[in-house]
């Protein structure tokens, strides 16, 4: 339910930063001239907010460097390029990466804080925690968790499901460590 109200607060948020962004921003539009060195005038870069027409040495190079016939040649040596960005974009972009970090933040919180105490309670102490070492033969870690899955009664259908895929999800692991150690060994 909390997750709902999550999701629907996102996407209000983004619809609000694009109803706000819609129209161009005069940061979004800009002309960049790079100009290399010209006799004893030093290398420079300049930014203006002009149009697309306007982009040229002449709008964009203020105070200019040279004067009289020099303006020309060095005009020549630029290199200017009209830039568009959508910053409203950019913003909801960062707004939706940040929002998936958050939520990935507070997934792993939950599986490195509270699931261990939620095992603790439904399985007690001594079924939880069970160490490679103690594997013999044929069983498998959390081999009695399945037994003591079907005999809850108290939780509920889908919870059981869940635990049970992890379980043979764990199994399959197991399988293909000990196949691959047995390869390792055989190629050794």
């Amino acid at each position: 339910m909390k997750l709902l109200f999550c999701v629907e607060g996102l996407c209000l948020v983004c619809f609000v930063l694009l109803s706000q962004v819609s129209a161009k921003n005069s940061e979004d539009i800009r002309c960049k001239c790079i100009c290399p060195p010209y006799r004893e005038v030093e290398g420079h870069i300049y930014k203006q907010n002009v149009s697309l027409k306007d982009c040229n040495c002449l709008h964009v190079v203020e105070p200019m460097p040279v004067a009289g016939k020099d303006v020309e040649a060095y005009c020549l040596r630029c290199e200017c390029k009209f830039e568009e960005r959508s910053s409203g974009t950019i913003k909801v972009t960062i707004i939706i990466y940040l929002s998936i970090l958050g939520l990935l933040l507070l997934y792993m919180v939950y599986l490195t804080l509270l699931e261990p105490m939620l095992k603790r309670r439904l399985f007690g102490h001594s079924q939880l925690i069970q160490s490679e070492d103690d594997v013999v033969g044929d069983q498998q870690p959390f081999a009695n968790a399945h037994n003591v899955l079907s005999r809850s009664h108290s939780r509920p259908n889908m919870l059981n499901k869940v635990e049970h895929a992890q379980q043979r999800w764990r199994r399959q692991v197991q399988e293909q460590r000990k196949s691959v150690f047995d390869r390792h060994v055989v190629l050794s």
